[in-house]
């Protein structure tokens, strides 16, 4: 489909470190290279979101632990938006590559499930653009009492408000 781009959101190096990588992040990883296989196959573009941080703070802009994780790393036709906040269309050039595109529908993967994953998909949605969450392809950190498993269950009950949430398997690009 001419008018879906695949959004992978902050799979940023940084995002796992030794002492806490974020919630299963080995099985995320797999199903983002699901996700990326079978959009390139069907021609769909792929738009990932970065985040940057200032000196000293975990994704500081630059460093190694910036980069986007190298089992997932861009292709050379691949767009890498750069953003400062949770939401990925803030101060951004997210909707203009999008319009640009001709891209109505956005499938959403990425870390953090209740933070960026959440901001963007919320926001893509005031936009009008039509979204599919890949329940199964986005994750977190336990906090607050509440392990990350439990969180991305509640995000993904959350996600069903406003978009289809639909395992990686499932998810169509052709």
């Amino acid at each position: 489909m001419q008018n879906k781009a695949l959004l992978v959101i902050d799979v940023q190096a940084g995002m796992f470190p030794e002492s806490d990588p974020v919630y299963e992040g080995e099985v995320l990883l797999e199903r983002l290279r699901t996700l990326l296989h079978n959009a390139r196959s069907c021609g769909v573009p792929v738009i990932y979101v970065q985040h940057n941080e200032g000196p000293g703070e975990p994704l500081e802009t630059g460093t190694s632990a910036w980069e986007i994780h190298p089992s997932i790393a861009p292709a050379p036709e691949d767009a890498v938006i750069q953003k400062f906040v949770p939401d990925s269309f803030h101060e951004t050039n997210l909707q203009e590559v999008l319009a640009g595109k001709g891209i109505e529908n956005l499938v959403i993967a990425g870390i953090q499930t209740d933070v960026c994953v959440q901001t963007t998909s919320r926001r893509a949605n005031q936009l009008g653009y039509e979204i599919t969450v890949a329940e199964d392809a986005h994750s977190t950190w336990g906090q607050e009492g509440r392990t990350a498993a439990q969180i991305i269950m509640e995000y993904n009950e959350l996600f069903r408000q406003f978009a289809k949430v639909v395992k990686t398997e499932e998810i169509e690009f052709c």
